[in-house]
């Protein structure tokens, strides 16, 4: 929200300097975000062309004489057709920075004539798009003096960053208002407009609308004889201040009224009014050419203003290019309406249209302004057009019902400690406009109509403190307890830290990815259902909600290797959707592996071949991974079990699902099928994975925290080797879990340290050859105890897996 100095001192009395109003307007809510002080305009001063001779070696080209009020006349070669001797202008002298044409002077040679500055038209100077020839000044402009102020340019431009709740500060009556409630100076009031009306606006309007919010209100009034040139000079450059560009006298007091009063207004040409007027829903495929000179496709749930050829506005949003006015129009209907804030906004975002009065309209005007603001539009017309008033007619409208809040003034202290009397407290309210009834420690309170996101007391000690002062509320600690405090966090989300940490110890980056994707991307992954489709997506590839973290790390992956940085590892821990209920969602740890990042380091094969790095990453990288996030997360890992083969987008060989037992799977790991990469447009060595984290079953409750003492054998650890031949189908995990069920007490750990395959063994055999470390607990193992434990694992890998020990 933009606005001059000048224009808010229109609506508040102070004498508060630029800098205290800034401060101000940051204390009561209203953030400044920037502030120009024009000082870019200072340099340029009114300067007098004394003589202006033709330039001897350009037809075009004056040699100019100019006095500038200091010192001796200044050489300028100037080219603008109206230059002449006695013309008062700006002149801008070397060093002088001109924003229209984005340039610093210097002292020029042209043509062989030097020139030491510039007079400049309004283009140079950003006062109007005009460069037919340099400013003229009456004869009585002070020569010397600064032309911004002269020309009103010094006005110092202030932009604050609202937030949504506060559309009563979407006016620069609002703002003025707002300050003049914190004691800043005193809100003006303006008389109220007065003119003659004349006859009956001919046009009638009707609400044909099966909800009547759609539009609760609805004001029109014709003016004939109006004569639509340009717009007094004061309001052209209080709309160019503002970065909006003027248009013609009609058009420009509708904008100035949306900035001004917060309350945006539409003209149409009555000529081009065909019939009355019907506000209703538009037919599905109806369009219209908007102002923008856009098409717009329309439907049901937009709300239109149509005559009898069609519609001739998008109401709240955007009027048409067919009934828009111009410098022929002679007769103009005045609209001042009413929207649903929430219709707007679903309309304004379905159709793409960004619009001063859209942002206005969604989060809600003033209604009991809809004509009283017709009325000061009115005024205006008349003043700058000219033209006769017709009595207005209004429609719909039924008044305002205020809110009424009940307010226990203790709220203030409770939930912003913040002191404040009863009497201050009811002071801030009505100076905010709110009306207090009541006495004691309990009163109602009734909201103005122009405040609609004050609904509760929270809302109302948000007033108090505002205007009382944040920077009142001293720091103090927090109150220190005598017990330990409980756990604050859940364990999903001291897991999901604890996977971000484990990946990024593996030497993984965290990406942070978006949660739409497109739908051909979600059906590769399992996705793609009717539910899971955006309603509006902000493109056209981010329809659906993605199913899998897998798509975004790939597609990021690859765009890094596209930029030259190959060998990437990234991992996400965020949300998945397998469905539109809550219990769809899933918190998933997923990562991605490509080229030669791997933990024992990425690049060359011969640049660290000696620490095993340089190889293309496979499906024991991810392997690695997957399992470092499920031991990072506290489960017990003889109780994970590991199945070849994941879902369709993994490589059927080089893949695995992990699970907890037969039926809870915890995720998925391994190589990428050519066809999912193909489709991805996605190459190079890649391995990934996904765990689910909201699928780790809750840690047993312990009596207590603190971990239990460590107990350690006093006898030495044995290990034995053992190989099995078994069917090349069974897996080394089966032939793991077997040996480890021979003896839990004793068997501490089983790994497989080599797998042969050859004619010798048989057709379809292989051999599998496992490392079995064994911990005495109670005493020394004797040779009887080792060949009876050896017996025992034999014995349950020969009944689980069908294996013989290998001869």
């Amino acid at each position: 929200m933009k606005f001059t100095l000048s224009w808010l001192k229109d609506h508040l009395e102070t004498d508060a300097t630029l800098d205290e109003i800034c401060t101000r307007l940051t204390e009561i809510g209203l953030e400044v975000e920037d502030v120009d002080d024009k000082a870019a305009f200072k340099p340029f001063v009114i300067a007098k062309i004394l003589t202006a001779e033709k330039h001897p070696q350009a037809d075009r080209l004056k040699v100019l004489s100019v006095d500038t009020g200091k010192g001796a006349p200044i050489q300028v070669v100037c080219g603008a057709p109206n230059a002449r001797a006695g013309l008062i202008g700006a002149f801008a002298a070397p060093g002088t920075y001109v924003p229209g044409i984005d340039v610093t002077l210097a002292v020029g040679n042209i043509r062989g004539v030097e020139s030491h500055g510039m007079m400049c038209s309004e283009k140079e100077l950003q006062i109007s798009d005009s460069h037919d020839g340099i400013i003229d000044l009456p004869e009585d402009a002070p020569v010397g003096e600064s032309y911004a102020a002269y020309a009103h340019l010094d006005d110092p431009m202030i932009e604050i960053n609202l937030t949504p709740n506060r559309p009563d500060c979407t006016s620069i009556y609002g703002i003025a208002r707002d300050l003049a409630a914190s004691g800043l100076g005193t809100l003006k009031t303006r008389p109220a407009p007065s003119f003659t009306v004349e006859g009956e606006t001919p046009v009638r309007l009707t609400l044909d609308l099966d909800d009547p919010k759609l539009c609760p209100g609805f004001a029109l009034r014709l003016v004939r004889g109006v004569k639509n040139g340009p717009s007094p000079k004061w309001v052209q450059q209080r709309l160019l201040a503002i970065g909006l560009r003027p248009i013609n006298a009609l058009v420009d007091i509708t904008n100035y009224m949306t900035f001004d009063q917060g309350r945006p207004m539409h003209v149409f040409d009555a000529a081009k009014v065909k019939g009355n007027l019907t506000v209703r829903r538009a037919k599905d495929g109806e369009t219209v050419l908007a102002l923008d000179q856009r098409e717009y496709k329309l439907g049901p749930n937009n709300v239109v203003i149509a005559d009898a050829d069609g519609i001739e506005s998008i109401g709240g949003i955007m009027g048409g290019e067919h009934s828009g006015c111009d410098e022929n129009t002679t007769d103009v209907l005045i609209e001042s309406a009413l929207w649903d804030p929430m219709n707007i906004a679903k309309s304004g975002r379905g159709l793409g249209i960004i619009t001063d009065a859209r942002y206005r309209f969604e989060r809600g005007v003033d209604p009991e302004y809809m004509v009283p603001g017709l009325e000061r539009t009115t005024e205006l017309v008349l003043e700058f057009c000219g033209g006769t008033a017709a009595k207005a007619e209004v429609v719909g409208y039924k008044g305002y019902d205020a809110k009424i809040v009940d307010f226990p003034f203790s709220e203030v202290k409770r939930l912003t400690g913040l002191e404040v009397s009863t009497q201050e407290s009811t002071e801030i309210l009505t100076r905010l406009g709110f009306k207090v009834t009541g006495s004691g420690e309990r009163v109602s309170v009734a909201v103005p109509s122009w405040r609609p996101d004050v609904d509760g007391k929270a809302d109302l000690v948000e007033e108090v403190m505002r205007i009382h002062g944040v920077d009142n509320i001293k720091p103090a600690p927090l109150e220190s307890h005598a017990a330990v405090n409980g756990r604050i966090l859940t364990t999903l989300q001291i897991r999901t830290r604890i996977a971000k940490r484990a990946l990024a110890s593996r030497g993984m980056l965290e990406a942070v990815n978006w949660s739409f994707i497109s739908e051909d991307q979600a059906k590769l992954f399992g996705g793609g259902l009717p539910a899971l489709k955006l309603a509006n997506p902000i493109a056209a590839d981010m329809s659906d909600m993605r199913p899998s973290l897998l798509p975004g790390l790939l597609t990021a992956a690859q765009r890094n290797g596209d930029k030259g940085y190959g060998d990437v590892a990234i991992f996400e821990v965020s949300g998945t959707y397998e469905n539109d209920r809550p219990e769809g969602q899933r918190r998933v740890a997923g990562g991605v592996r490509r080229g030669t990042a791997s933990m024992s380091g990425s690049g060359r094969m011969w640049s660290n071949a000696a620490k095993g790095g340089g190889k293309p990453v496979d499906v024991f990288d991810a392997k690695a991974d997957a399992l470092a996030v499920i031991e990072a997360c506290g489960l017990p890992m003889g109780n994970i079990q590991i199945e070849q083969g994941g879902p369709e987008w993994f490589h059927p060989g080089r893949s695995g699902t992990i699970k907890m037992g037969p039926k809870v799977v915890l995720g998925y790991f391994g190589e990428f099928h050519p066809s999912t990469l193909e489709a991805l447009d996605v190459s190079g060595a890649l391995c990934g994975f996904e765990v689910y984290v909201d699928a780790m079953p809750e840690p047993k409750k312990k009596a207590t925290r603190t971990k239990p003492a460590l107990e350690l054998s006093a006898f030495q650890a044995v290990k034995r080797d053992f190989a099995f031949v078994v069917d090349k189908s069974v897996e080394a995990g089966a032939i793991i879990k077997a040996a480890t069920g021979a003896d839990r007490k004793l068997v501490t750990s089983v790994n497989v340290f080599d797998i042969f395959e050859g004619p010798s063994l048989g057709e379809g055999k292989k051999s599998v050859a496992i490392e079995v470390q064994i911990q005495p607990v109670e005493r020394t193992l004797t040779d009887e105890d080792f060949e009876a434990l050896t017996e025992k694992i034999v014995a349950s890998v020969t009944k689980f897996t069908g294996g013989v020990l290998r001869a």
